[in-house]
């Protein structure tokens, strides 16, 4: 019970009905997998695995809340009375894409942590780094110390990146994997939403404060929770595995079955990959696929977008305040994530990434037409050419076409929270091979956020030399592309366990996926 595997002595009374042969899931006939997932239905309904999964998309949460923590500060600290505090366009720059290169930093070595360490314990570990950065930035006197907070809730933000969505999935029953795997989403938009409508009320330094909160609650819960069973196999603990298991899908239910499929699956694979074996379909293809949605994920703009969203909202002048807007956007994301969750293993994930897609290219389109054509006059602004700027502008918008952007906005998060957002991670997760899961993982992370620092670091850059029409109409191509690039790579995986899913990549047979 110390570990926090939860019933120690349980399941040795039943491993006399763990089975030898692995062949029950070899054929995966849908009336197979139909008859399979009746006998162990119970197990849904056990409410461990929730309890499991709640603790550890706390994570996400954190690095929701910090991810978009420049968005109300960005304003205040271009006015700060204090020179050593106050922001200028470089400055409001670093603030704001330097969190990114935390988060690459954390990808990579959540490589080396994952396979190390496990799952749950590099979550855990994640909770160091980004307490330490919460503090920094609750008593910065300077300019510095503001940064190496956010390098350091970076660093944190892209271990439990890497980490928590392979947790999700091999935790989770086929069954309700779409809807679990969406959960980390869920959890990161609640957090941005939470910082939002605290950001109306409190000073920005009590925002830093309200951030260690979250981090508490996840170290003390996940001290309670069982490591990932197939984590625990590859390292040849099979009776601790058993229990983890157990524990997960509850002690009446047919959780030996499962059990054994894991261990045969394991069985199978060495416990790291090496150089040569990249070179096999069964690896590079499932890693190219999610090393390529997480790049165009973020190339089609949503970090920028959530990190300047009231610089933003300011630029174009939208009817309502920056900070109302930005809350509504908030709100339409969350809503818009658990419609995702519901629907995941219902609709499948291709449909909703076709749709995610399209609703992002509508929006991106019309933010980057609109700022285009609609004169300065009718849009409040004073120049088409500065994001960031100390000066203030009108304070009332007298035209209610200013509401375009903010509909625009509300549409391109809405599209991604329904697909882009939440599927990336969760299909990362579900294709990569087990052997490299833990590093092919890291790498994704890796690339998914130097790719936003670098969009991120450049965007105001480009705002000012081109105008803010520019961005928008680039990530628009970006989505159209996506479309492509969903129709011809990604396989549907709903209502697959990852066995199945590992033997489609492994021999290329689509009658896996049927």
């Amino acid at each position: 019970m110390g570990t926090g595997h939860g019933p120690a002595a349980e399941p040795s009374a039943r491993e006399p009905l763990v089975r030898k042969s692995s062949s029950s899931y070899r054929t995966f006939s849908s009336s197979a997998v139909r008859r399979l997932d009746k006998e162990y239905l119970r197990s849904l309904h056990n409410k461990r695995l929730y309890l499991a999964a709640f603790t550890a998309v706390l994570g996400n949460f954190i690095f929701g809340f910090a991810l978009v923590y420049p968005s109300p500060v960005i304003p205040v600290l271009e006015a700060h009375p204090n020179p050593a505090l106050r922001l200028d366009q470089h400055t409001a720059s670093w603030f704001g894409s330097v969190f990114t290169l935390g988060a690459a930093a954390g990808g990579l070595s959540a490589m080396f942590l994952n396979d190390r360490l496990g799952r749950k314990l590099s979550i855990m570990f994640s909770a160091l780094p980004s307490a330490l950065g919460y503090a920094l930035m609750a008593g910065a006197q300077g300019f510095g110390t503001l940064l190496l907070g956010r390098v350091l809730t970076g660093y944190a933000g892209g271990v439990t990146s890497a980490s928590i969505p392979v947790y999700i999935s091999e935790i989770s029953h086929p069954g309700v994997r779409g809807m679990l795997g969406a959960c980390p989403q869920i959890m990161a938009v609640l957090g941005s939403l939470t910082l939002y409508a605290l950001g109306v009320a409190l000073d920005w330094r009590w925002l830093a404060v309200a951030g260690e909160v979250p981090i508490l609650a996840m170290i003390i819960l996940l001290c309670f929770m069982p490591n990932s069973p197939r984590f625990l196999l590859s390292q040849g603990k099979d009776d601790e595995a058993l229990r983890s298991l157990c524990w997960l899908r509850g002690k009446d239910t047919d959780y030996a079955r499962e059990y054994e499929q894991m261990k045969d699956s394991v069985r199978k694979q060495s416990q790291r990959v090496s150089c040569a074996e990249i070179k096999d379909p069964f690896i590079y293809k499932p890693l190219l696929i999610a090393v390529g949605m997480r790049f165009l994920q973020q190339l089609s703009g949503v970090t920028c977008v959530l990190v300047y969203l009231q610089p933003i909202f300011k630029k174009t002048a939208v009817i309502l305040k920056p900070e109302y807007d930005a809350a509504l956007v908030g709100l339409m994301r969350l809503f818009s994530v658990v419609v995702a969750a519901l629907s995941m293993d219902k609709a499948g994930r291709k449909i909703l990434l076709f749709i995610s897609t399209g609703g992002m290219l509508v929006s991106n389109l019309t933010m980057g037409l609109y700022i285009h054509f609609v004169p300065a006059s009718q849009n409040s602004t004073i120049a088409n050419k500065t994001l960031v700027s100390p000066t203030s502008l009108p304070a009332e918008p007298t035209n209610y076409i200013t509401l375009i952007p903010l509909l625009a906005t509300m549409l391109y998060i809405m599209g991604y929270a329904m697909g882009w957002g939440p599927i990336t991670w969760l299909l990362m997760s579900e294709i990569l091979p087990l052997k490299a899961r833990g590093v092919a993982s890291g790498l994704c992370v890796v690339v998914s956020w130097l790719t936003a620092f670098t969009l991120t670091q450049f965007f105001l850059q480009v705002v000012n030399a081109f105008g803010l029409e520019v961005p928008f109409l680039f990530f628009a191509v970006i989505c159209a592309g996506n479309i492509f690039f969903t129709g011809c790579c990604v396989p549907e995986t709903k209502g697959r366990s990852l066995e199945q899913i590992e033997a489609f990549f492994r021999t290329g047979r689509r009658s896996f996926m049927r």
